[in-house]
Parts: structure tokens; sequence; C-alpha cells
């Protein structure tokens, strides 16, 4: 059977790698894009179970990302999970308010990713 595929919207390296390994490890297929602009095309092209999204990215940030995505029917149930450095609470109001759906802060817990990831996406598939 497949697994549930997993896209990453983060321009650090190694934040994607560390992410990519943890996530793999669980038992997702994870894709990656570097920028905003990039991963409105994928998400619009390929059906994900989840989105893992960092706000400051070249480009079209994260919050306009998720506007985006919140705004067009066929994308606005993907479940979104900010993950970003920007831990400041008018950050994550801002987030849930556009409609994130889950808010995770850097550094972070490699559990905690997995766990929310999977409680998203219905959990890899096997």
């Amino acid at each position: 059977m497949n697994k549930a595929r997993i896209l990453i919207v983060e321009d650090e390296p190694n934040i994607v790698e560390s992410l990519s390994f943890i996530l793999r490890r669980a038992g997702f297929d994870v894709d990656t894009v570097t920028d905003g602009a990039e991963a409105l095309d994928r998400v619009r092209r390929q059906p994900f179970a989840a989105l893992i999204l960092d706000i400051m990215l070249p480009g079209m940030n994260g919050f306009d990302v998720l506007r985006a995505i919140r705004a067009e029917p066929a994308l606005a149930a993907l479940p979104v999970v900010v993950l970003t450095a920007k831990g400041q609470a008018n950050d994550r109001r801002m987030a849930e308010a556009i409609g994130a759906s889950a808010f995770i802060t850097k550094p972070f817990s490699n559990s905690e990713v997995v766990e929310r990831v999977s409680s998203l996406a219905g959990g890899a598939l096997k």
C-alpha cells in the first residue's frame, strides 16, 4: 500500500535533512521544496497528506502560502503544520487565524513533529 506523502516547505538545508530523515523513518514519503511559490505549485499538482510549512521563506512567506491554500476549495482541507523559529505569540495567533492545523517552534522535538504529522495525516499507511 502507499505511504502518506508529506511536503516539507523549508529553505534551511539542515532542517530539511532532519525533518526528511525523521519522517521517512516514521514511515512517510517525503517531498521537499525551498520556497512558497514552488510549494503552491506542488500542492496544486500533487496530493499530500500534510504540509510542514516554514514562515520565513524566500519570496512568498509561509503566511501567504497558508492564506492561498485556505482560499482554494480543492486545498482548503490540507493539514498544515507551521514550523518556525518565530515563536512569538502574535505569529502563533496569525497562523491559527489563517488556518494552521498545528504550530511548532524551532528548535523542535523530533517526537513532537512525528506525533503531530501522524495525527494530522492519519499516520503512515503501510
